[in-house]
C-alpha cells in the first residue's frame, strides 16, 4: 500500500519523482503529492485521484528543485481529501509516510498542547510536527527524525526534507519496506525498486529500526541504537521491460500470459537437479527439515489459498501434518508452539505486514525452523527466515496476483516432495514421475491459455450478473476460492466459493437461474462426486460453467457449459486449473469496464493492518 519516492541530485528531480510515482501506481492509491525544497522554501503539490492529475498541477506551478519527496496514498486515517494527502508539512519540514502510527491520538493531544495546529485527520501529520518540535529544540534533521521515531508506536517508512537542510534528506523504517538507490552524485529513496529503476539499479535495503541520511556525496546508515552501520549494496535485477505493458491491454493480462515462462524459470533449479533436494531451500535446509513433525503455513489473501493447496500436497505426499492459517489471525491468538514444526510464510512482496508480524510471533514462541516462499529477493520476510525459496515470477504489477500464485504453488509442491523424500515416502520412480510432470507443466499452462477465446465468450454472460458461486472438491477447492476472489477483486461481482459437498448445507438456497455456478471438475477420483453436486444445481434451475479436462467423459447440455483444459496432469492439476479462473475474472472485468490493474479500495502490497 502507498508508495514513497525521493531524490537528491544535481538536476531537477521533479520528473524523477513523478515517473517514480507512476511506477508505484500499481500498489493502489487514492491521492498523490510531491514536495520540494527550493532555496529556503518548501513547495508542495497534492491532488486526489491519479498521479497524472498531480503532474499537471506541478507543471502549472513550475515546480523544479534538486531535492524532493513524493507519495501515493491509500487512505487509512481520514478520508480521500487533498488535506489528507501526503506530503505533510510542519513549518518548513515536509515528510511522506507509509504505515500506521498507533499512538497518534496521544501524540496529537500532546502536540496540540504545545501549540501545533493540525490541518488533516491523518496520523502522519503528527510525525511532521514531532520532528519540527525536536528541530526547534536544537537537534539537526537526522537527530530530530531519530528522536521522533523513538516516540512512535506502530509501523512506518519515512522520508523527510527541511527548508533548513537543503542539502540532505533523512529516511527511516520500521515494519514497512524502504530502500536507498545509489547514483553518481545523486541518491534516491523508494518503497519499491520499480520507482527508481529508471535512475539506478544499485540499492541498499534498510533493516528494521534503521535511519539514513542522504546527500549528493553519499549515504550514511544508522541502526536502531543510532550507531553507524554498513548495509550491503545489491544490484537489482528488475528490468524496465518487465514494468512496461508491451502488446497487452493490462498488466494482469500480461502477467497471466507470462506464467509459462515464470513457472519454467521457477522450476529451473529443480529440473537441473533432477530431483527434490533440501538445498533448493537453502544451505541449512537438511538440518532444518530433519525431524520435522508438522508444517504451519502462515499467509494472507491469494497466498493463503496457495497454502491451502499445499496442505493437501504435504499431507498426501509427505505424510506430515499441515495446518494453514491466515497470518492476521495467527498473530493475535494464543498459540501452542511445537519446535518440531516448520513455519512456512508465503508472500509475493516479502513485506506483507501481517505475515511478517506472524513470523515474528512464531519466532518469539521458540520456533527456529522457518521458511519463506517469496518473489522479491532481499525483502523483509526472507531476511527474517532461516530458509527461503524464491519464486522467479518477475515483477508483478497488477493488484490481482496471478503468476505469483502459480509460482508459489510450484515452490510448495517442491517442499511437499522434498519432505516426502527425506521422510522415505517418495520412491525413486515416483520422484522421476513428478520431475517429468513439472518439466511439462509450462506446456500445459500454455494449452490452458489457448482457451482464452472460449473463456472470453463466457465472460459476456457473466458481466451483467451480480453474484456467482464457485465449487470445487479436494485439492481443487482452494482453486475455487481463488477464482471467486479474482472475480470479486476486479469485476466487483460478489462471488463465494464452497466445497461442492457443502451445497446441501446452505449454499444451495442461493441457486437460481440468475446465479451462475462455476465448477472446477478435473478428471480425478472425486469427479463422480462433483457430477452429483452439479445435478443438484441443475435441479434448482442453476446455470453451470464447468472447467474440466480433455479426457473427462461428459459434455455440454442445456444449462451446462463446458470448457476442457488439457489432459489431466495428475497432482499438478490445481496449477493448470488456476489459469481458466484467472482468465474468466479478467475478461468479465473487461466486459464490465472496471479498472483491471487498479481495482477500487485495494493495494498490491499490504503493509498496514
Amino acid at each position: 500500500m502507498c508508495g514513497i519516492v525521493g531524490a537528491i541530485a544535481g538536476r531537477d528531480v521533479v520528473p524523477v519523482l513523478i515517473e517514480g510515482l507512476k511506477r508505484l501506481e500499481y500498489r493502489g492509491y487514492d491521492s498523490a503529492g510531491i514536495a520540494v525544497v527550493e532555496g529556503d522554501t518548501v513547495r508542495r503539490v497534492r491532488r486526489t485521484g491519479r498521479v497524472s492529475e498531480m503532474e499537471v498541477a506541478a507543471q502549472a506551478e513550475g515546480l523544479a528543485a534538486s531535492l524532493g519527496i513524493g507519495h501515493t496514498r491509500w487512505a487509512t486515517h481520514g478520508g480521500v481529501t487533498e488535506s489528507n494527502a501526503h506530503p505533510h508539512v510542519s513549518q518548513g519540514v515536509a515528510l511522506v509516510h507509509n504505515g500506521i502510527i498507533e499512538n497518534h491520538e496521544a501524540q496529537r493531544e500532546r502536540l496540540t498542547a504545545l501549540g501545533y495546529a493540525f490541518e488533516s485527520q491523518t496520523d502522519t501529520e503528527v510525525i511532521a510536527h514531532l520532528i519540527h518540535h525536536h528541530l526547534d529544540g536544537g537537534l539537526d534533521l537526522l537527530q530530530a527524525v531519530q528522536a521522533a521515531t523513538r516516540e512512535l508506536e506502530g509501523a512506518y517508512a519515512l522520508a523527510v526534507v527541511s527548508r533548513d537542510a537543503p542539502d540532505r534528506m533523512v529516511c527511516a523504517r520500521m515494519g514497512c519496506p524502504l530502500l536507498i538507490g545509489l547514483g553518481d552524485g545523486e541518491n534516491f529513496i523508494a518503497s519499491d525498486v520499480s520507482a527508481i529503476i529508471q535512475a539506478t539499479r544499485r540499492v541498499i535495503f534498510l533493516e528494521e529500526g534503521d535511519t539514513a541520511e542522504l546527500t549528493h556525496a553519499g549515504v550514511a546508515v544508522y541502526d536502531e541504537t543510532g550507531a553507524p552501520v554498513a548495509r550491503g549494496e545489491h544490484l537489482s535485477d528488475v528490468s524496465l521491460a518487465s514494468l512496461e505493458l508491451g502488446p497487452y491491454r493490462h498488466f494482469m493480462q500480461k502477467e497471466i500470459h507470462e506464467q509459462p515462462r515464470a513457472i519454467g524459470d521457477t522450476l529451473e533449479a529443480i529440473i537441473d537437479a533432477a530431483g527434490f533436494e533440501p538445498g533448493l531451500f537453502g544451505a541449512d535446509a537438511a538440518e532444518v527439515f530433519d525431524g520435522v513433525r508438522g508444517v504451519q503455513i502462515l499467509a494472507c489473501g491469494t497466498s493463503y489459498y496457495a497454502g491451502l493447496v499445499a496442505q493437501y500436497w504435504i499431507e498426501a505426499i509427505a505424510g506430515v501434518p499441515c495446518r494453514v492459517e491466515i497470518a492476521s489471525e495467527y498473530r493475535y491468538r494464543k498459540v501452542v508452539p511445537d519446535p518440531g514444526h516448520l513455519i512456512v510464510t508465503i508472500s509475493q512482496s516479502g513485506e506483507t505486514l501481517d505475515t511478517m508480524e506472524a513470523l515474528k510471533y512464531a519466532k518469539s514462541l521458540g520456533h527456529t525452523r522457518t521458511l519463506s516462499i517469496c518473489n522479491v529477493p532481499e525483502s523483509a520476510i526472507p531476511r527474517a527466515s532461516r530458509l527461503v525459496f524464491y519464486t522467479r515470477a518477475g515483477a508483478e504489477i497488477g493488484v490481482a496476483s496471478t503468476k505469483a500464485f502459480t509460482t508459489q504453488l510450484v515452490g510448495l509442491f517442491a517442499l511437499a516432495a522434498t519432505l516426502a523424500k527425506l521422510g522415505g515416502h517418495l520412491p525413486a520412480e515416483r520422484e522421476a514421475e513428478y520431475i517429468d510432470s513439472l518439466r511439462h507443466l509450462p506446456g500445459s499452462i500454455q494449452h490452458a491459455l489457448n482457451l482464452e477465446p472460449q473463456i472470453a465468450s463466457w465472460a459476456e454472460r457473466f458481466s451483467p450478473r451480480h453474484h456467482a458461486l464457485f465449487l470445487g472438491r479436494g485439492v481443487h477447492y482452494p482453486i475455487a476460492l481463488e477464482g471467486a476472489l479474482k472475480l470479486k477483486e476486479i469485476s466487483y461481482i460478489h462471488a463465494e466459493a464452497y466445497p461442492a459437498g457443502e451445497l446441501k448445507h446452505g449454499p444451495l438456497a442461493l441457486v437460481d437461474a440468475d446465479m451462475p455456478v462455476v465448477v472446477i471438475a478435473p478428471k480425478d477420483e472425486l469427479l463422480e462426486k462433483v457430477k452429483s453436486n452439479m445435478q443438484e444445481v441443475r435441479a434448482r434451475g442453476g446455470e453451470l460453467f464447468v472447467f474440466t479436462d480433455a479426457d473427462s467423459n461428459f459434455g455440454a447440455s442445456e444449462g451446462v457449459h463446458v470448457i476442457r483444459a488439457p489432459r489431466h496432469v495428475g497432482v499438478l492439476s490445481p496449477i493448470v486449473h488456476t489459469i481458466p479462473v484467472q482468465l474468466l475474472a479478467y475478461h468479465t472485468a473487461l466486459a464490465r469496464g472496471t479498472d483491471v490493474d487498479k481495482p477500487r479500495n485495494l493495494a498490491k502490497s499490504v503493509t498496514v493492518e
